[in-house]
């Protein structure tokens, strides 16, 4: 394995002809040169230089290195560049897979932040509902995985998963109030809030699997299962079937914020329903400088709508 430093003193020995000028032109001492090509030929096998009267002359072997230490700088060079933009935070990338109501909201105002003061660095988006977005991360397929919960539902990830739970960190961001989405000529809607209790009646349009297991949940716990008509994962489906009356859906909070439908509205429920919002890393990635700086915005982004 040859050293990056003997490879420089080699390519301006050649560049300079001799030990002499290329110690002046390193700052190096002519001894240290004569040092540093030994130990590059003991690296290589072979010599690399022989003796011509005062100068020197390349042998077969030094020729063929003279043609590659060049390329070799070059590359090295490009390496430290591009680390060094990496850690500057000019550059770098970062894949983040996150639920769609969170990729239509805390991301772009992250996203936004980010480029304004770093505009070299790329992100990625995917999108998953969990737990698929959290076993992305553990296959390595992304960097920063978001992922909600719900009062007593089960965890994103188990216990025994490979890579985790051990590798893996937990970031809060806020508490997601759930709200309903009824058609703007509901009687229900010209209340500030209403009781899942007052909705007993109703058809409901469902969300992800998650979703639709909390519905049936708290639905339960106040002594009703409501008639799910239509299950779907697509926002914007569900707010076209409440708009069209089909029924009325149990939504986030972070969902208002994109109504696209002017015959839609969203109330709170009562009792009060949260779902907890987190962001999920592997621990060694904390240590990516674009990473942490993402997951700094987006810490920043959730605390001022948790703040509204």
């Amino acid at each position: 394995m040859f050293d990056s430093r003997h490879i420089k003193t080699f390519h301006e020995v050649v560049s300079s002809g001799s030990y002499s000028a290329a110690a002046r032109a390193l700052g190096y001492t002519q001894p240290a040169v004569t040092q540093q090509m030994k130990a590059l030929e003991r690296s290589a096998g072979v010599p690399l230089f022989t003796r011509a009267g005062r100068g020197l002359r390349l042998t077969e072997a030094g020729e063929a290195l003279a043609r590659h230490a060049e390329t070799i700088l070059g590359s090295l060079t490009a390496a430290q560049q591009q680390l060094g933009a990496l850690a500057r935070l000019r550059a770098g990338r970062v894949r983040i897979c996150a639920f769609p109501s969170a990729n239509a909201t805390l991301i772009p105002e992250a996203t936004a932040r980010l480029l304004a003061d770093h505009p070299g660095v790329r992100v990625e988006l995917l999108e998953a509902e969990p737990p698929e977005s959290v076993h992305r991360l553990l296959r390595g397929e992304c960097d920063i995985a978001l992922a909600f919960t719900y009062p007593g539902s089960p965890g994103v990830v188990s216990s025994g998963a490979e890579n985790g739970p051990e590798e893996l960190v937990e970031i809060p961001l806020l508490e997601d109030q759930l709200t309903v989405l009824l058609p703007v000529g509901h009687p229900f809607a010209r209340r500030h809030a209403v009781r899942l209790c007052d909705l007993t009646e109703e058809r409901w349009i469902a969300g992800c699997p998650r979703c639709r297991a909390n519905l049936l949940q708290i639905c339960a716990e106040d002594g009703f299962a409501p008639d799910v008509v239509f299950t779907t994962d697509d926002n914007l489906a569900v707010q076209s079937l409440v708009a069209a009356g089909v029924g009325v859906a149990l939504m986030p909070s972070l969902v208002l914020s994109f109504l696209s439908h002017r015959k839609v509205t969203g109330r709170l429920v009562e009792p009060h329903v949260r779902r907890r919002v987190c962001a999920y890393v592997l621990r060694e990635h904390l240590r990516v400088p674009a990473t942490a700086l993402v997951l700094d915005e987006l810490r920043a982004v959730a605390a001022a709508r948790q703040g509204c």
